[in-house]
This record gives C-alpha cells, sequence and structure tokens, in this order.
C-alpha cells in the first residue's frame, strides 16, 4: 500500500531533480539547514491516492490502540547535514556516549546506527529509503530529519506516526519554553507527526567590511533598496560582482526568499495565507516586480552568473575564497552560529586578517522588506518524524520516540550530546591548554582553561579551528539546558541577537491533498520561468500569464480546498 505511494513520491522527486539539472534548473541544491542552518533541497512530492487514505486511516487507528511493551535493541536514524558530528569529525564517540547514557536512562542497551546522506542529495536519498526498505531490515529509518516543506508533504501519507499523545506526555514538557513550535503543527484533529527540538532560524544579509572601505560606503547608510542596488553596483568591477546565492529563489523549500531578500521585498511566489486568505503568491504583482528586479540585476551583472546553477556549498566556497578577485562582496546566510563560521572560513584562506571578527557586518532588513513582511524571515522549524510500521501497535513507535527524542530535551547528559558532541571529543570541563594556528604569528591563539570550566575544543577534523555545536543550537532550543553548560562566543551571540532584532514568523505552510500531488510539477515550472526571466528570454509578465495558463484553474482549486477548511 505505501510502497505504490512511495513510488509516486520518488518519481515526482526524480522529475524534479532532472528538471534542476537542466540549463534552465537550479543544480546542486543543499538539504536542511540545521537547527540554525538552512533547509535547501530538491523538491519531493507525494501523490493522494487511495492507497494514502487508507494507509493514514490505518496510522490512525493504530494510535486508538495502547501501544504494548516493546524493548527497543537497535535504533536507525537518518540525519542530514545538521548532524556536525559527522563520520569524519568524531560521530563514534558520539555514537558510543549516547548508547551509554540512554542505556543506563532506559535500563537496557540500545544500539544507535546513524546514516548520513550527502547533504545535497537527502530529499532524494530519504525517498528511495522510504520506498525500497521495510521496518527492521537495517536500511529503512527508525527515525529521520525533514524540513519544514518536506514534513508537510508525507505528513498525510500514513508513513509518519502520531505521536501527540507521546509529546504531550513526554516528561521534558516542564521544561518547554517555547510550546507554541510544535503545538502549531498538529492538525485539525490534533495529530502530531513531528517534533521540533528548536525554531527555525532565518537568514540575514551579511557584508564584506573591506568591500565597504573600498568603496566608501558604510552600512548604516544602505537603508532601502536603490542603497543596496547602488551597493552591488559599487562592487562590481574588475571581476568581482555585488551579491552570489545559492539560486535566484528556492522555489522547493519554504520560506523560499530567503537567499535574495531585498529583490524579493514583499514577495512569496508559493501558495500561503494572506489576511486569513489561501493565496498564490506566483501569481501577485509583487512576484511579478520581484521577477523585474532580479532580471535587471542580472542584466547588470551585479547577481553572480554563477548563482542559477550554484548550490549552497558552491556559493559559500566563492564567497569566502581565497581569491577574492573572482568573488562577491553580500552573500545571505543563515544567522548566529553563520556568523562565526563565515567569519571564520575567511580567516582560514586569509581574508581580510587585519578586520580579525570584524570582517563582516549584518545589513539591517531595507524599508522596502519593513513595510512589506516586517524584518527577515523566520523559516518554520525541521523536525524528527517516526516511520510507522502499520502494525496497529504503537510499541514499537513509542519506544523510539522514549530512546531518540525524550532523551535529546532531557536537559543533561543526552541532550549535552545532541548540543555541543562527545565528552572530551568535542567539548570537556577538564583543564587544558591549546593553541590553534601555532605557526602563523598573526593567526595564533592561545586557549586556556580551568578544572571544571565548561569547553569547546579543538575541532576532531581541523586542528586550528574549536568547535562550535552538534545538532541543537543553544539559542534555539525549545526546552534548555539543565546543566549550565553554555559556551559564549560573543560573534554567535551578536548574530542570534541581530537576528531576533529583526525577523518575523514565515508564512505557514499549505497542507492539501491536491497541493502534495502536482507541487513537484509546480517547482520545476515555476523555476524554469523565474531562470528564463532573470535571463531576460521572456518578461516577468509573459512568465506569471505562461504559470497562469497552464495551473490557474489547478491552482483555483486548491485555494478552494484549503480556504474551506478554514
Amino acid at each position: 500500500m505505501k510502497k505504490k505511494l512511495l513510488a509516486i513520491l520518488l518519481s515526482s522527486a526524480m522529475a524534479v531533480s532532472l528538471a534542476a539539472c537542466s540549463s534552465s534548473g537550479n543544480s546542486g541544491a543543499d538539504a536542511p539547514a540545521p537547527a540554525g542552518g538552512g533547509s535547501e533541497t530538491t523538491q519531493t512530492a507525494a501523490a493522494e491516492t487511495p492507497e494514502a487514505t487508507d494507509a493514514a486511516a490505518d496510522s490512525g487507528s493504530a494510535e486508538e490502540a495502547a501501544p504494548s511493551e516493546y524493548e527497543l535493541t537497535d535504533l536507525y536514524i537518518t540525519v542530514d547535514g545538521t548532524l556536525t558530528a559527522n563520520v569524519d569529525s568524531g560521530q563514534d564517540a558520539f555514537i558510543a556516549q549516547w548508547e551509554a547514557a540512554v542505556s543506563e536512562k532506559l535500563g537496557h542497551p540500545i544500539k544507535l546506527h546513524i546514516n548520513q546522506p550527502e547533504h545535497s542529495g537527502y530529499k532524494d536519498n530519504v525517498s528511495q529509503l522510504l520506498t525500497t526498505g521495510e521496518p527492521g531490515d537495517g536500511q529503512y529509518p527508525d527515525a529521520l530529519i525533514m524540513s519544514a516543506t518536506m514534513f508537510k508533504q508525507y505528513q498525510n501519507t500514513g508513513i509518519l506516526w502520531n505521536m501527540a499523545d507521546a509529546y504531550a506526555n513526554a516528561e521534558f514538557q516542564s521544561r518547554v519554553t517555547l510550546p507554541l513550535i510544535n503545538e502549531n503543527m498538529k492538525t485539525a484533529a490534533g495529530e502530531l507527526y513531528g517534533f521540533a527540538p528548536t525554531y527555525g532560524n532565518g537568514c540575514v544579509t551579511y557584508v564584506k567590511q573591506s568591500w565597504l572601505d573600498a568603496a566608501n560606503l558604510k552600512i548604516e547608510d544602505i537603508k532601502t533598496f536603490d542603497d543596496y542596488y547602488a551597493m552591488l553596483k559599487a562592487f562590481t568591477k574588475d571581476g568581482q560582482t555585488g551579491v552570489i546565492a545559492a539560486g535566484f529563489a528556492k522555489l522547493d523549500e519554504a520560506p523560499y526568499i530567503n537567499y535574495m531578500p531585498e529583490f524579493w521585498q514583499g514577495a512569496y511566489p508559493a501558495i500561503y495565507q494572506k489576511d486569513g486568505t489561501w493565496v498564490d503568491g506566483f501569481q501577485e504583482q509583487a512576484t511579478i516586480d520581484a521577477l523585474t528586479r532580479l532580471a535587471q540585476g542580472y542584466a547588470d551583472g551585479v547577481i553572480d552568473k554563477d548563482t542559477e546553477e550554484a548550490s549552497t556549498k558552491t556559493a559559500r566556497e566563492k564567497w569566502f575564497s581565497n581569491d577574492q578577485t573572482t568573488s562577491e562582496g553580500v552573500f545571505t546566510y543563515w544567522a548566529g552560529t553563520w556568523l562565526r563560521t563565515l567569519t571564520d572560513n575567511l580567516d582560514k584562506n586569509e581574508v581580510d586578517s587585519a578586520l580579525g571578527d570584524d570582517r563582516l557586518v549584518q545589513l539591517p532588513p531595507i524599508k522596502e522588506i519593513k513595510d512589506t513582511w516586517g524584518g527577515y524571515i523566520n523559516r518554520e522549524a525541521p523536525v524528527w518524524v517516526i516511520t510507522d510500521d502499520g502494525d496497529g501497535d504503537n510499541g514499537r513507535e513509542q519506544a523510539i520516540f522514549d530512546a531518540l527524542l525524550e532523551t535529546m530535551l532531557d536537559g543533561d547528559k543526552v541532550q549535552t550530546l545532541w548540543t555541543y558532541g562527545a565528552e572530551d571529543v568535542h567539548w570537556s570541563t577538564k583543564a587544558e591548554e591549546f593553541v590553534t594556528n601555532p605557526d602563523d604569528p598573526e593567526k595564533k591563539k592561545e586557549y586556556s582553561y580551568a578544572d571544571g570550566e565548561f569547553h569547546l575544543k579543538q575541532a576532531p577534523n581541523d586542528p586550528n579551528s574549536v568547535w562550535k555545536k552538534n545538532h541543537l543550537d543553544p539559542v534555539l532550543v525549545i526546552a534548555p539546558l539543565t546543566n549550565g553548560f553554555v559556551d559564549h562566543d560573543p560573534l554567535i551571540e551578536e548574530g542570534n541577537k541581530f537576528f531576533t532584532e529583526n525577523c518575523v514568523d514565515a508564512p505557514q505552510s499549505p497542507s492539501s491533498e491536491k497541493l502534495t500531488e502536482i507541487e513537484a510539477k509546480l517547482v520545476v515550472d515555476k523555476t524554469t520561468l523565474m531562470n528564463e526571466v532573470v535571463a531576460g528570454k521572456k518578461t516577468a509578465e509573459d512568465a506569471v500569464a505562461e504559470y497562469q495558463e497552464k495551473w490557474g484553474d489547478t491552482v483555483a482549486e486548491i485555494l478552494e480546498e484549503l480556504n474551506s477548511q478554514q
């Protein structure tokens, strides 16, 4: 039953992937950024079929039965790059310490198996796993991470377990400080198919201070789009470019416009809720205006030509490359921790060394963004989901919840593992001294910690940098640590403070049977049309008219379905 549904899901994902690799598509996109970083992969979609309805019904009926006693011995999870402790960065130690801590809590041993596919193909890989595997076969995930958009597409398929009761009765509820993050994900019937341990985070616009200095500009003077565009023009000369991004928009992943917010301003090229009514933002005048601005920027050369096909990795690495002669001055990317990460990468590449931690400045939202959205957009949170084996008994699923999600927010030992990584590998409280970049007098930095002082250690894969975090961002988590372990990095604190003071929540993603069925095709067509407009092959008005002619009636049906549920 579910295999038929997932075969359709997989074929839809492949269709989008192929389109993304075409000359008019956006290729090589990355997967969900951490809770603290971005969710950016190729779109998948599930067709709504009688089998899907039956599967969902099976899942719902299973919830009515009390779970049996089930002793979990092996836990298989699939994660993306948001788990920083990968195989090259101390994952073995993380697994060993997780197994010891969780086994102690639950009173029996559990072996943790982590499948961490390539970041750029995460959604496709998940589709393949769910299509070809069976629960308990050693490949099929018991639990996995999904972006908000991906979650909406799987939510009604019957593949995911309704964890509403487990969540309501979780021990961590007594420490939750941000209850609405998960309460808002419940269906009208009160079902909960995903769990977000953090809020979503979002992107801010970073500008290189040295480029501002060279252009005799100050960040506080960049207040409007005209100011922003003039800055890009000033940066664009002699092989250098104003701005680069991983695509002109990420039409397969909410909040869609976060990588080029100044150009999109108040536009939102997807179905979203506006003043209490569901509308199609791609058909709005604001999107026509945004596409026209992007086309002008591309024609003027202030938008890097690599933007159309760049993955986030490509865009990042070109931006902080040690060859700044073909780089860019502006890059909009994830807030908070990434202010430190981007600064450190510039440091590694010996870019603007004299400026130290002042290499980058964050641009406050321009007037046009403030007047429309109100600020940078805080995305819907990525979630953990548990797969439902459909046997009518919740014992296995409850055991997975208890072992993985309940302990993830225990406030102490296990939450510390998910937040900072393995003790004495990624962090420590033992007296310690170490030096980064010992052979470079300009970059050399000495660290000294007393016994009992919590601190992060040198990164396992790079002794010249200090570890930052593992999976959970301690600033974004919905239930804080209770053991007092806090890493005080002034740059990260500055980045988080800037974002929280300048952000608004993203519109809620829609959940519609018809939309789920055709969304992959919508993404392909909208991305193609967008890229054609930016390349000057057609006007924004003609592109939207073409979209309306092909999809107008279908989208009208979807909007009617969504608005009838109000």
